[in-house]
């Protein structure tokens, strides 16, 4: 009893072979014996999917106003800019690091200031993003920033620190800068 047990514990029992039903009667007969033999299809070149645009409700519904330039960069000079997006009017950007002299010129970071007038009759919300390029054409920083709660009400004047936050050093030696705007 217990070599029984410890057979059927192991598997060693043999089950009876599995039984394969026939094909239906529709299915098509096997091709005859003398078909030639033919090489598979090559394999259909992969394709890469085409976005979908945007239907024009879904666009209209929500636009976004851009804007991307490139400019002369200067270190801590104040650099007039002439730029209206939609009624924001971009006046200047600031390029520095942030000292307070009252704290023995402690430094706070460096950035770029950004200033702006919603000239519009409506609110508006905008981000920025600028890179800093060398003479050589190498990026030597990059900083972003915007709005972060509400919006800049029609005729107030702000000003954003977009900072610069990891690569930074080499900043002072920009040659250009590309300002990007998104404005919603």
């Amino acid at each position: 009893m217990q070599t029984l047990l410890l057979v059927a514990a192991l598997g060693l029992l043999q089950e009876p072979p599995l039984q394969i039903p026939p094909p239906p009667a529709e299915a098509p007969a096997p091709a005859p014996a003398q078909a030639p033999i033919q090489a598979p299809a090559p394999a259909a070149p992969r394709q890469t999917p085409i976005p979908v645009a945007v239907p024009p409700s879904l666009a209209t519904a929500n636009p976004l106003s851009f804007f991307s330039e490139s400019f002369p960069f200067a270190w801590d000079r104040i650099i007039p800019l002439t730029i209206n997006l939609d009624g924001l009017k971009v006046t200047s950007i600031f390029f520095d690091k942030r000292v307070v002299q009252f704290l023995k010129g402690a430094e706070f970071g460096t950035r770029a200031q950004v200033e702006v007038t919603n000239t519009s009759k409506r609110p508006k919300v905008p981000g920025f993003a600028v890179a800093v390029l060398d003479k050589d054409g190498r990026l030597v920083g990059v900083a972003s920033g915007g709005t972060k709660f509400g919006t800049i009400s029609p005729g107030d004047t702000e000003s954003f620190d977009l900072n610069f936050m990891q690569v930074k050093e080499r900043l002072s030696a920009g040659d250009r800068f590309l300002l990007a705007i998104e404005l919603r």
